[in-house]
C-alpha cells in the first residue's frame, strides 16, 4: 500500500493511505516513527502528534506484524514557543484571555509556535499574524464568549479613493459581520494544528435564535480567512458554530486536514467548510456532522462578480466521511464568479439529505464545471444526486422570473453548468429518490456521465421532497429524472428497487446508455 505525505509542521505530520477504501481501511494498523509507537488507526487520512522540531522521521506502518507502508520525513524548525499563560491567560473558563492571548499571537516571533496548555480559554475574537503556528493541545478548549455586543464587527466593505476591499460577508455579499472566534484577514504561512477544540459556544437561546433576523451585525462562523494564503488547519475539533464553521474566502493554497467538525444536527446555517472564491484547496480526512451544508463550494452572488470576479477552482475533498448535513459535497447556490474543477473522491456520505447538489438559479450568472465525484460510498442518504437551476431559497429570489419553468432569455445573468461526473459510486439505503437532475430550458446542462453507479433505493422509503423548488412534489422510491440536458451519459447504472420507471428523460438531446 502506497502512503504519501500531505503536511508536515514543527511537531505533526499527516499521511493519507492511498487505497479504494472510503475514508475507513477494513482492518487496524499500527503507527511507528523512528521505532515509537503512536498509536493505532483505521482510516485511510491520519495526524501524528508531539513530534519533535527539525527531526528526521522513518515512518512506517503494520498491520500485525505485516509491513503495509514506509516513508522517510523531517519536521520543520521552529524558531521560539510561546505560552499564553506567560501572557497571562488563565485558562480556567471564567477569566476572560483574549488580550493575552492577542498579546502572545502578536509578539510571536516569525517561525514560532504559539502554544494552548491544556485548559479552557474563553475568549471573544482573536486575529491572526503571518509566519507562526498554533498548536492548540489536547484537553485545550478555545471558548467564544455567547454575549455578541463583546464581539467586533466587520465592515462588508472597506472604500478609499484607490478602491474597495471586501471585508466580510453574508450568504455571498458583502455585509457587516461579527468578527469571528479565529479570524484572519491577509495572513500567509499560518498553521493551525493539535488536538484541542474550538468551541464557539452557540445555542439556541443567542446565536441560533432567530437566524434570519441581523442582531447588531450578521452571525460569526468559528474560523474566517479573507485574502489569506498558505495556510493549514489540522486535527483539532470544532464544534458549536454560530455559523459557517469555517470560511476562506478570496483565499489561495489551503489544506483542510483531519478535522471533526461538530454542530447540531438541527442548528441553523451550521455548514462545515465552505470555501467562497478560493484555489488551490484540499481538504482531506475530515468527519463533519452539521445542521446544514458539510461542504459547500461557492463563489458570490452575481453583485460580487461586478467587482470581484473570483471563482473558486482546483479543490480537491478526499477521505471525508459527512454525516447529517443538508447536502455532502454541495456547489453553490452562491457561484456567480464561477465554480470548476472540483474533485470528490474516496468519500463516505452518511444520513446526509443529498449527496452531490449542485443549487443555482437564474439571476446569480457564473458557471459549474468539472465536477468529479469517484469512488464514493453513500449510505442512508435522501437524494444521492440532486442538480437544481430553479433553487428557491434567498432575500434576493424572484418568485415570478427564477421559478418560471418556460424559455427564458440567455444573457449574462443565465447560470451555466458544464460537465458532471460520477464513476465508482456506490448508494445503499437511500431514503427517497435515486437522482433529481433539472437543468434550465433555456441553457440545458452541458452534460452528465454517470459510470459503475449502483443505487439500491429502500424498500421503507420516506416522502421527502427532492430539491427546493417551487412545485416540486414530495417523492418515495423514484428513480433518475433528467430533465433539461444536453448530454446524458449513463454506463453500467443500476437502480434496485424503485417504483415506475427507472430514467425518466425530458428534453434531453441525447442519451448515451449502455450496461
Amino acid at each position: 500500500m502506497d502512503a504519501r505525505i500531505l503536511s508536515v509542521t514543527s511537531r505533526t505530520a499527516t499521511i493519507e493511505l492511498v487505497s479504494d477504501y472510503c475514508y475507513f481501511l477494513p482492518f487496524e494498523c499500527e503507527i511507528f516513527a523512528n521505532g515509537k509507537s503512536y498509536g493505532k488507526i483505521n482510516r485511510n487520512v491520519f495526524t501524528i502528534h508531539n513530534l519533535e522540531p527539525d527531526q528526521e522521521y522513518i515512518l512506517l506502518l503494520k498491520k500485525d506484524e505485516e509491513k503495509l507502508a514506509d516513508l522517510t520525513f523531517r519536521t520543520e524548525p521552529e524558531s521560539f514557543v510561546v505560552d499564553v499563560r506567560d501572557f497571562g491567560a488563565k485558562g480556567d473558563g471564567k477569566t476572560l484571555d483574549t488580550f493575552a492571548v492577542q498579546a502572545a499571537i502578536m509578539s510571536c516571533p516569525e517561525g514560532g509556535t504559539v502554544v494552548f496548555p491544556p485548559g479552557t480559554y474563553l475568549l471573544t475574537p482573536v486575529f491572526l499574524k503571518s509566519n507562526l503556528t498554533i498548536e492548540i493541545q489536547k484537553d485545550a478548549v478555545l471558548l467564544g464568549v455567547s454575549e455578541r455586543t463583546l464581539y467586533p464587527i466587520l465592515p462588508g466593505l472597506l472604500s478609499s479613493k484607490l478602491g474597495e476591499i471586501y471585508l466580510s460577508s453574508w450568504e455571498g455579499e458583502p455585509a457587516e459581520s461579527f468578527a469571528s472566534l479565529v479570524t484572519g484577514i491577509g495572513v500567509e504561512n499560518v498553521r493551525i494544528i493539535g488536538q484541542g477544540v474550538i468551541d464557539a459556544n452557540a445555542n439556541f437561546d443567542d446565536w441560533w435564535f432567530n437566524p434570519k433576523v441581523k442582531r447588531i451585525a450578521w452571525r460569526p462562523r468559528s474560523i474566517f480567512l479573507n485574502r489569506c494564503k498558505n495556510i493549514l488547519i489540522e486535527g483539532i475539533t470544532i464544534r458549536n458554530s454560530p455559523s459557517w464553521t469555517v470560511h476562506p474566502l478570496f483565499c489561495k493554497d489551503l489544506k483542510l486536514l483531519t478535522l471533526n467538525i461538530v454542530n447540531p444536527k438541527n442548528s441553523p446555517n451550521t455548514d462545515g467548510i465552505n470555501p467562497e472564491s478560493c484555489s488551490n484547496v484540499l481538504i482531506a480526512g475530515c468527519r463533519i456532522s452539521v445542521g446544514d451544508d458539510c461542504v459547500a463550494v461557492k463563489a458570490g452572488k452575481y453583485e460580487v462578480k461586478q467587482k470581484f470576479d473570483v471563482p473558486s477552482e482546483n479543490i480537491e475533498i478526499r477521505n471525508c466521511l459527512m454525516e447529517h448535513g443538508h447536502g455532502a459535497v454541495v456547489i453553490g447556490s452562491e457561484m456567480s464568479c464561477g465554480v470548476r474543477n472540483v474533485k470528490v473522491s474516496n468519500c463516505l456520505f452518511v444520513n446526509t439529505d443529498r449527496g452531490l447538489r449542485i443549487k443555482t438559479r437564474r439571476e446569480r450568472g457564473g458557471y459549474v464545471d468539472e465536477i468529479e465525484l469517484k469512488n464514493v460510498q453513500m449510505n442512508g442518504v435522501f437524494v444521492p444526486l440532486a442538480i437544481n437551476c430553479f433553487y428557491n431559497c434567498g432575500a434576493d429570489y424572484d418568485p415570478l422570473y427564477s421559478s418560471d419553468k418556460v424559455v427564458a432569455d440567455v444573457n449574462e445573468r443565465t447560470p451555466t453548468i458544464g460537465s458532471i461526473v460520477m464513476k465508482n459510486v456506490l448508494c445503499e439505503d437511500v431514503k427517497s429518490m435515486a437522482a433529481f437532475v433539472y437543468g434550465l430550458p433555456e441553457k440545458k446542462i452541458e452534460k452528465i456521465y454517470m459510470e459503475n453507479v449502483r443505487i439500491e433505493i429502500s424498500k421503507e422509503c420516506e416522502v421527502f421532497n427532492p430539491e427546493m423548488f417551487d412545485g416540486v412534489q414530495p417523492v418515495c422510491r423514484q428513480g433518475l429524472l433528467f430533465k433539461n440536458v444536453d448530454k446524458l451519459v449513463l454506463k453500467n447504472v443500476v437502480v434496485e428497487n424503485q417504483v415506475g420507471e427507472k430514467i425518466m428523460t425530458i428534453n434531453v438531446d441525447k442519451l448515451v446508455e449502455e450496461g
